[in-house]
């Protein structure tokens, strides 16, 4: 991380935003143009090698995406439904395979055949549904899927009115902030983007520190393959989004709030930022809002294609413009973050949680769940179940409750789950019965919950295939900064492809040490998490994979 880097680019403010810069210059073609990118290093002082080294990182800024027109889904989901060749043939009947690019993850897990053209993401069946797409039938847009509550609706529970849904923020803003943070505290919400940190901590962090500005950011880069909770709050729900990052404004003393959503979810930037627009029209946002004494606004940037930036320092860092590489910590962010200004990164459900809690107090959300793992818990089920969607749970909820009475059990054999995103657990179905909706029930069985996003890897597809798919993710999108991570996920992944095409043994004590070296030498969870689905299949599908190590 370069401290000067990040206080040039902050110097302009966050209304002229380097990044937000670079992605409007590659609009049109895919890139930006040397000669664009030049002017631009030159208006922030940060040089032309800085502003090429973070273009060229990012998948729909870099050159070699120039003159794409589709993007094909590439997400696990899509992988393992098996749908995306016949949609790749379907549209090289339209366009020539080198207009042809990939995504990962659109968040239609739900139904695949996934892709993305002219500014919005389908799903396609067949070939006559891609040709009306092509015509101009944006209708096709549209998706559905289950959405249901078990038990307490907090996430789930419907939108009434801009008045009525702000009103316990009003009430915030003549309640001293430091009891409302005490009620956040004792709700004690844990992050739910994954690493479970609780979000109370965060806050009291940021606002212990003195200076005049600082962020809350959302991290709406929800990237993992198989998620689409966060698709559904900020597309279906974005007034509980927009309220928890008010509030945590209010709470730590911050002027401004910055979404950074993901490219691949476009739909949520229109429909997030008329949300915002409503804000203001009701003169929630701004200086002095309602008199009193609270001056916060609210920021759009749209990320530009790389799962990387879920990571809360790789996501300041591509704020700022630069390369979105993960920063050493400490410093953190709630000292030092955007612009090397205290802040706040929290995870879209985790926001969303807040208005529930200011509305009806913390000691009732800390009621709901298991006494380490309050509230509750949505999560995503792939199109592989019979009812697919987004689920609300409380925390503790069986495992075996969410798959057969909410998802209705399989439509074919399945033989594990990876749930949580890549780097989360690959649970076999014997396990099943075994797991609570929690940290600590996955924690103690070896799995980890993540973003609890479920994808169901079929009875005939093979493991090693899909332990090669995980790897090669890891090394698209590794930032390259430690070595173990940029150099064992390539080398991981070369190991299980050539065992699949030659006659070829990977050394289990090879790739043993390879997986240890991940975990404790990778500067992140992205390397250091990669080894644990492995792990797992390696642990309860040994028979499977024993044919390709020796």
């Amino acid at each position: 991380m370069s401290k000067n880097l990040s206080e040039l680019s902050g110097r302009q403010g966050l209304n002229n935003n380097l990044f937000d810069k670079m992605g409007k210059l590659a609009a049109q073609t895919g890139t930006p143009s040397k000669e664009d990118l030049e002017k631009l290093a030159e208006e922030f002082l940060i040089g032309k090698a800085n502003a090429y080294g973070t273009t060229s990182f990012y998948d729909f800024l870099k050159p070699d995406n120039k003159g794409k027109k589709v993007y094909v889904c590439n997400g696990s989901t899509c992988l393992t439904a098996g749908t995306q060749k016949q949609l790749q043939d379907n549209l090289e009947q339209h366009f020539d395979s080198s207009e042809i690019g990939h995504m990962c993850c659109l968040g239609r897990c739900h139904e695949n055949s996934a892709f993305h053209y002219d500014g919005q993401n389908y799903s396609a069946k067949d070939a006559s549904a891609i040709e009306s797409i092509i015509k101009g039938d944006k209708t096709q847009n549209q998706d559905s899927y289950g959405i249901q509550a078990l038990g307490t609706a907090i996430l789930t529970r419907p939108f009434s009115n801009v008045q009525d849904f702000y009103s316990p923020f009003l009430k915030a803003l003549q309640t001293d902030s430091k009891t409302v943070l005490e009620e956040i505290k004792i709700a004690n919400v844990r992050g739910r983007g994954g690493a479970g940190f609780p979000m109370g901590l965060k806050l009291e962090f940021c606002r212990k520190e003195t200076n005049d500005t600082k962020f809350i950011i959302c991290n709406a880069d929800e990237g993992d393959p198989g998620a689409f909770s966060d698709r559904y709050l900020l597309e279906k729900q974005p007034h509980a989004v927009l309220f928890g990052m008010l509030v945590a404004g209010y709470l730590t003393g911050a002027s401004w709030g910055v979404l950074y959503i993901r490219a691949e979810y476009p739909e949520a930037v229109t429909i997030i930022d008329n949300a915002i627009q409503e804000l203001r029209t009701a003169q929630l946002l701004g200086e002095n809002i309602q008199n009193s004494g609270f001056n916060f606004d609210l920021k759009i940037i749209q990320a530009q294609g790389s799962y990387i930036c879920g990571e809360e320092t790789a996501l300041i860092n591509s704020i700022e413009g630069q390369r979105p590489e993960v920063r050493v910590r400490p410093p953190y962010p709630a000292q030092q973050g955007l612009f090397n200004k205290p802040t706040v990164v929290n995870n879209v459900e985790t926001l969303a949680t807040i208005h529930y809690i200011l509305s009806n107090g913390g000691a009732n959300y800390k009621a709901l769940g298991t006494e380490r793992s309050s509230g509750t818990k949505l999560v995503s089920l792939d199109g592989w179940f019979n009812k697919p969607g987004v689920y609300e749970v409380e925390m503790g909820t069986p495992l075996a409750t969410v798959i057969n009475e909410l998802g209705g059990g399989f439509r074919s054999a399945i033989k594990a789950l990876h749930i949580g995103g890549p780097l989360g657990g690959l649970v076999p179905i014997s396990k099943i019965d075994d797991l609570n909706i929690d940290f600590e029930s996955f924690a103690k069985a070896g799995f980890l919950l993540g973003h609890a996003s479920i994808v169901c890897i079929p009875q005939d597809f093979p493991m090693v295939q899909y332990l090669e798919h995980l790897f090669k993710f890891g090394a698209d999108e590794s930032c390259g900064k430690c070595f173990p991570c940029r150099l064992g996920t390539t080398r991981a992944y070369e190991m299980l492809n050539k065992a699949q095409k030659e006659d070829y043994k990977i050394s289990k004590e090879l790739f043993d040490d390879l997986l240890h070296t991940l975990e404790i030498g990778s500067l992140c969870a992205h390397g250091g998490g990669l080894p644990l689905p492995v792990r797992n299949a390696l642990e309860y599908f040994d028979e499977e994979l024993n044919t390709y190590f020796e």
